[in-house]
């Protein structure tokens, strides 16, 4: 079993200690909500890092392949996508 060890004492502000145990769970203690925030903020970097590294890749790749797509075309794809969303939502709006 891997022992435990403490992270820094932290300074914060009064109010964001109030703001943080007003959110606390019901038998929700402040060190776990820190625990917890700790661990989904590793989460989210790494994912991040990860997300940013497929994306450098994939543009290795295009740039090997000479195989891009060009800007224009994306925008226009994606304002399609918008406009049609856009529709289907007044649709649904007008059935109501």
């Amino acid at each position: 079993m891997t022992k435990t060890a403490t992270l820094p004492a932290i300074r914060i502000s009064p109010a964001l200690r109030a703001q943080a145990e007003h959110l606390l769970g019901e038998g929700e203690t402040l060190s776990a909500f820190i625990v917890e925030s700790l661990e989904h903020n590793i989460d989210r970097r790494r994912m991040q890092r990860e997300f940013i590294a497929r994306g450098l890749a994939a543009a290795d790749s295009a740039r090997a392949q000479n195989r891009y797509t060009p800007a224009a075309t994306v925008m226009r794809r994606l304002k399609a996508q918008i406009d049609k969303a856009k529709r289907e939502q007044a649709d649904r709006d007008k059935r109501r």
